[in-house]
């Protein structure tokens, strides 16, 4: 049994606001401890549950992010960028059984501790044939195209909300609850390692291939917090402008939709001017 793990940040111990997330402060080196001892639980609960072998996908910023040293020796961890998949690469090998998303948060435009999608501030709102998405259900329609399921996702008690609809079987750890966008009542590492862990374990029972899901056509839209980032994302072919602040383009399957998706908010962060943005 193979479980790949997609490591983000936001959602981890202790995590609750942007110095804690950005690589370089004092802070973010502070809670890389936290977010490897999230990581670590869950790589110890899968072997506990009878894996036999864990990777583990740095999901965050630079993607470089997590501590090696601290983890347990047997996973192995995938690190940098840039990546085909990006936050699920290493799904598309034919050779994964579950995959576990530790320290996902909220969508952008919606409640959570530090919510998101993909860039931090400039994106209002992602759809995904009319649904509002998170990372986790941009993912999730990724991986769903391997036969690979959604087994464990912790975060903040919104993000397991979010991923009752794109992952209802899998095991949820809520390591803070949401106060607001820069504010949680978060459990101390020591429990949520024990939580996180013991769920891993159970959540390992659920990690069987199943058929690939041929979910197309996908009909992405993005929303920006102005209407030039809008403009800028339609040098990207198929992406379109339905509105002043808003562009969709539409994919036969999520793998290309991602990487479209990558494409947009890579461009529309290069539009970004200090300030005034």
């Amino acid at each position: 049994m193979k479980i790949l793990i997609s490591a983000d940040m936001e959602g981890a111990t202790g995590v609750t606001w942007p110095a804690d997330v950005l690589p370089g402060t004092p802070q973010w080196e502070r809670c890389r401890s936290m977010f490897t001892s999230d990581v670590n639980a869950a790589v110890q609960g899968f072997f506990d549950g009878g894996a036999d072998e864990v990777l583990i996908n740095e999901a965050h910023w630079t993607m470089r992010n997590l501590l090696l040293e601290q983890l347990d020796d047997r996973a192995q961890m995938l690190t940098g960028r840039h990546k085909s998949l990006s936050m699920v690469e290493g799904v598309q090998h034919g050779d994964v059984d579950g995959i576990a998303f530790v320290g996902y948060h909220a969508g952008a435009g919606m409640e959570g501790v530090l919510a998101h999608t993909f860039l931090a501030n400039s994106i209002t709102g992602v759809w995904i044939n009319d649904v509002r998405a998170s990372e986790g259900l941009l993912n999730a329609h990724v991986v769903a195209e391997y036969g690979v399921p959604v087994i464990l996702v912790t975060g903040d008690d919104v993000a397991c909300e979010d991923a009752l609809g794109y992952a209802p079987e899998a095991l949820k750890v809520a390591v803070k609850d949401h106060v607001s966008r820069y504010a949680a009542v978060c459990r101390t590492p020591a429990r949520t390692a024990a939580d996180i862990r013991a769920a891993a374990k159970e959540a390992a029972a659920l990690a069987v291939r199943r058929e690939p899901v041929d979910g197309g056509p996908f009909t992405v839209a993005v929303e920006f917090d102005a209407e030039h980032l809008a403009m800028a994302a339609t040098v990207v072919p198929g992406v379109t402008r339905t509105g002043e602040r808003k562009v969709q383009y539409t994919s036969g399957t999520m793998y290309d939709g991602i990487r479209t998706f990558k494409a947009v908010t890579t461009i529309a962060s290069a539009a970004v001017e200090e300030q005034y943005g």
